[in-house]
């Protein structure tokens, strides 16, 4: 008898002993397996981001051309303030367009500009109508009916790109035609006219700024 309880006191003994270390070896092994899960997630954080996108193409949506650099860099007629508004309040804010802005007010066409969608204005600088005799200019004003011919051959009813205008032929809202031609920052309108500064964008339409008036036929 006293045999048999000293073997169950050392059994009891031996598990007492035992159940601790196996307990500590299954928290090991929580550890291991919360550490590889961790490692995992840092494998997955470390992993590459996709390319940005090419700084090339973004370069090429941008305004170009030497009158560009006459363009104020900050405000309202700024290209990030014109690009807020639509064309015709767009080139309001622009100096080297008050002449153009003021003719197209003669001809009551803020409106009809600022609310169409969509458009292509190839815009004349004060310079570009400078070019004109004063004596003609004067009456081209004076007549609102020649005027909005004039005005609303400069416009197209669609967006164009520079590459568009490549070697192109639109039908304006006047409903004659105008043609277009060129490559990479140099086009030309109707073969007499120079984008001076191309691409600019306002809320409603692209714009591109030329040195000499547009005439239909």
């Amino acid at each position: 008898m006293n045999n048999m309880k000293i073997r169950r006191t050392a059994i009891a003994v031996a598990a007492a002993t035992l159940l601790p270390i196996s307990l500590a070896a299954c928290s090991d092994s929580g550890k291991d397996g919360a550490s590889g899960s961790g490692s995992d997630k840092s494998s997955e954080a470390s992993a590459p981001a996709a390319p940005a996108t090419s700084d090339a193409s973004m370069a090429m949506d941008k305004p170009f051309g030497p009158a560009c650099a006459g363009v104020p860099a900050e405000g309202a007629g700024s290209f990030d303030g014109m690009a807020k508004d639509p064309v015709a309040t767009a080139a309001s804010n622009n100096p080297a367009l008050s002449t153009l802005v003021a003719a197209v007010k003669q001809a009551g066409l803020v409106d009809t500009l600022n609310n169409a969608k969509d458009i292509t204005v190839f815009a004349p600088t004060n310079d570009a109508f400078a070019k004109i005799p004063k004596a003609d200019l004067d009456k081209v004003l004076a007549d609102k009916a020649t005027l909005t011919k004039i005005l609303t051959y400069h416009v197209v009813g669609q967006k164009l790109t520079p590459k568009q205008l490549e070697n192109g032929s639109f039908e304006t809202l006047e409903k004659g035609k105008l043609t277009t031609s060129g490559s990479g920052e140099a086009y030309k309108v109707n073969d007499t006219s120079n984008v001076v500064c191309g691409n600019v964008k306002t809320a409603n339409a692209n714009v591109y700024i030329v040195d000499t008036v547009l005439m239909p036929k």
